[in-house]
């Protein structure tokens, strides 16, 4: 084993205080140099990263990033630039080509900084940094003892597609010059484990993985390896069906999906050029009766959480949908302006976007919709924001009287997202802790499901 590798030093990453003195340095030369108003993103990143393949190591990578931001604005003419380099030099150079830029941009009315009266410096601490005091021999070791332990569960898993490991530590720092100021801090720690099985001439691939901030709360090595290597054997024998209409199951690793094509169409961004299939969708039924869709920015530890948004607006518990009715859309500041509207503090997206359960577990689901396709995974990016079409190649598992049957590849599932949303029949418990969206396993009525 290496002995050489070593973590990098905690120490190594700049401090609060110093992203503090270096943002506002910056707004001062901005300033100086004709800015009306300014914002700047400080950040700095390190951490490693390992991949191991078949009892081998096959790399190990250092990282450490560090930029600034900066977003100009000239009256309301805007320019931004960024940097790696933090040198006085170095600065001028980025102030001097932000405010270059906004001055020979056209002006833009919605331009300008979020409100004055929406600007803090006091925000909650969330408990998002855990670093993880693990050297880069031990994460070797950790790697190859779960491909070990993984290989070992099935003699028809006959080879394995890597191990990977990864820790980092990030501070994310923001000011303006309206007051704004505020930083976080965290972590993020993952393991994944990639497996080939074969019988006969079928070979398939699959994978599990755990992500957290805080390690002890990743998944421990024994599960996860079990759970990949039962998830690739359980792919053997896969076969087509026949072309139909039935019940279509998205189980949590894609459910999040769904609610993605969903905030997509009520964001700002696509609302204002006319870009959506849900124009005009506030105060309008989407989803049946009973459904809730709503962020909580400030669950502690959480994946997705955040104290402020990317233009330093504090973030809030929004509620996008309540008893199945849109109440509100996803805004920034730019796109609210020009809507007519106030940012909802969702510049840079949502935070930890939750949909409520009605069911249980995936075995509950799987008894609810009787029989039907059981979709783990899906492939392309056919979905069309300003139609709601939908089709999307898949993989899965064929169900009936509520029990998997067979495996299931090269189907194609098609549908309309609006019909999708009203044809949601329930929402299970069993939610991805690996991803910041918090949703289960979704249930929709009928789907088109292509096979041969």
């Amino acid at each position: 084993m290496p002995t050489s590798l070593k973590t990098p030093a905690r120490s190594a990453m700049k401090t609060a205080s110093d992203l503090s003195r270096l943002m506002h340095d910056v707004l001062a030369r901005a300033r100086a140099h004709g800015a009306t108003d300014a914002s700047v993103a400080v950040n700095h990143d390190e951490g490693y990263s390992i991949d191991v393949r078949m009892g081998n190591i096959e790399t190990v990578s250092f990282n450490e990033d560090k930029g600034v931001s900066l977003v100009v604005y000239v009256g309301q003419r805007k320019g931004g630039a960024s940097s790696t380099d933090t040198s006085p030099a170095a600065l001028d150079a980025l102030v001097t080509a932000a405010c270059d830029i906004a001055k020979v941009s056209a002006a833009d009315p919605c331009f300008g900084l979020a409100d004055k009266e929406l600007m803090t410096n006091n925000f909650p601490e969330l408990g998002l940094y855990h670093p993880w005091a693990i050297t880069p021999p031990e994460a070797i070791k950790l790697a190859l003892d779960c491909e070990t332990r993984a290989l070992a569960v099935d003699k028809r898993i006959s080879n394995s597609d890597g191990v990977s490991f990864s820790t980092y530590n990030f501070i994310h720092s923001f000011a303006n010059t309206y007051g704004g100021e505020g930083c976080i801090e965290g972590s993020r720690h993952s393991l994944s484990c990639s497996l080939i099985a074969k019988e006969g001439e079928a070979m398939q691939r699959d994978y599990d993985y755990t992500t957290a901030r805080n390690r002890v709360d990743l998944c421990d090595l024994n599960t996860l390896a079990h759970n990949a290597a039962e998830r690739v054997v359980s792919r053997l024998g896969a076969r087509q069906i026949k072309t139909q209409k039935v019940p279509v199951l998205f189980s949590s690793r894609v459910s999040g999906g769904i609610l993605s094509s969903f905030i997509n169409a009520i964001s700002g961004s696509n609302l204002y050029r006319k870009n959506s299939f849900l124009m005009d969708s506030v105060g309008k039924r989407v989803f049946p009766t009973g459904f809730r869709i709503y962020e909580q920015p400030h669950l502690r530890g959480a994946l997705g959480s955040s104290a402020f948004d990317s233009e330093g607006v504090p973030t809030r518990d929004n509620v996008f949908v309540d008893d199945g009715i849109v109440q509100q859309y996803i805004l920034g500041s730019y796109s609210a302006r020009r809507m007519g509207l106030k940012t909802t503090a969702n510049s840079g997206g949502v935070h930890n976007l939750t949909i409520d359960a009605n069911a249980g577990d995936l075995k509950d689901l799987l008894q609810k919709m009787h029989t039907g396709l059981l979709v783990t995974e899906l492939m392309g990016q056919g979905v069309n924001g300003l139609t709601g079409d939908y089709s999307r190649g898949a993989t899965g598992f064929w169900v009936e009287n509520g029990e998997i049957q067979f495996p299931v590849e090269e189907v194609t599932i098609a549908g309309n997202l609006k019909d999708m949303f009203m044809g949601i029949q329930a929402v299970g418990s069993d939610i991805n802790p690996n991803i910041s969206t918090r949703c289960g396993s979704i249930l929709i009525n009928e789907m088109m499901v292509a096979g041969h």
